[in-house]
């Protein structure tokens, strides 16, 4: 019988306050980008995986310590797609400025993430946050990784689960 092992991390720690907007669309059709809004989103990881020469997946401080840093490049920060088809981003030296259609925003340059994605939905932000861990991960040796899964809750409760699996 094969067995597997796997580590879960969800700590109060785990937390980045953000502004973001989204585009969606209606059953008709109709896309609709919403208003500025902000959440306190948390992260959640799951990692699936051998055990090491110490009988661990991977080391919980070390997991903890590395989500935390990427919290910490997002908290605080208005988050903005870098390829959506209709939301244009363009930055300056001090500003970044948003349009989409007839809406128009500019924030200061400093209080601003933009993030390689098309829509700053949850989805695409435990998508992001788990291709930071990924890479992460990659560069610390002995640790062999089957599964990732990376959830952020927007709301609550209100989860988007990103899993990688090699």
């Amino acid at each position: 019988m094969k067995k597997s092992f796997a580590v879960e991390l969800e700590k109060e720690s785990l937390i980045f306050s953000a502004a973001h907007f989204i585009t969606f669309g209606l059953p008709d059709g109709t896309e609709i980008c919403e208003s500025v809004h902000g959440h306190n989103y948390r992260i959640a990881c799951r990692v699936q995986g051998d055990l090491d020469e110490h009988a661990c997946v991977i080391d919980f401080i070390w997991l903890r310590d590395r989500l935390q840093e990427i919290a910490a490049k997002l908290d605080h920060h208005v988050l903005l797609p870098d390829s959506h088809p209709r939301i244009k981003v363009t930055k300056n030296e001090t500003e970044v400025e948003v349009t989409y259609q007839e809406k128009r925003w500019v924030f200061p340059e400093q209080d601003v993430a933009i993030l390689p994605m098309d829509n700053t939905t949850a989805e695409r932000l435990a998508e992001y946050i788990s291709d930071q861990l990924q890479a992460l991960l990659n560069d610390k040796s002995g640790v062999q990784i089957g599964e990732l899964s990376v959830g952020v809750d927007e709301n609550e409760g209100q989860w988007a689960w990103c899993r990688t699996q090699r």
